[in-house]
């Protein structure tokens, strides 16, 4: 091999590698698109996941309203049974063995609750207008209205309209 020819091959195979080097990586134009790309699904996904867990927890609302329908047609039956007549309690979550996680009861144990839910998942019973509220992980609040009917005459069975249907607040 001349010693040209070596300078040559040298120059060649540096030729090679210096291609070879500059197609490791990334363009500019390429990572934006990348980006761009990540931002449509973001947009698309985001609603989405959104909306699924609005329905979540709809569904859960609707689980705990149900939940409170079967313990007060059973804590009616109960107090038919035990007493002759049948009735509601004043508080509809007073007819449940298990209350709902996030329930707050009274504070000061005196069974009168007189504010809404106001923190994330919690339940309550409004004793001063008769509803139940909830408040959801988006901070929106719906609430259903309670008549246990009238608890006053011993010779009739009280039992009221029971809960109504779910009313955003």
């Amino acid at each position: 091999m001349k010693p040209n020819q070596r300078i040559t091959t040298y120059s060649k195979e540096k030729e090679i590698i210096m291609k070879n080097n500059k197609n490791k990586g990334f363009t500019l134009i390429e990572l934006i698109m990348v980006t761009i790309i990540l931002g449509i699904l973001a947009a698309v996904a985001v609603p989405r996941y959104m909306s699924s867990v609005g329905a979540a927890e709809a569904a859960a609302e609707d689980a705990v309203i149900s939940s409170i329908n079967a313990g007060l047609e059973s804590h009616a039956t109960d107090m038919l049974i035990s007493t002759g007549r049948a009735y509601w309690p004043d508080n509809p979550f007073d007819a449940l063995q298990t209350t709902p996680q996030g329930y707050s009861a009274s504070s000061d144990n005196d069974g009168v609750t007189t504010g809404d839910a106001n923190s994330d998942g919690e339940w309550t019973f409004n004793t001063s207008n008769n509803r139940i509220t909830h408040q959801r992980q988006d901070n929106s609040r719906n609430y259903w209205s309670y008549d246990h009917g009238e608890n006053d005459n011993a010779e009739s069975n009280a039992v009221g309209t029971g809960i109504g249907s779910r009313t955003s607040l």
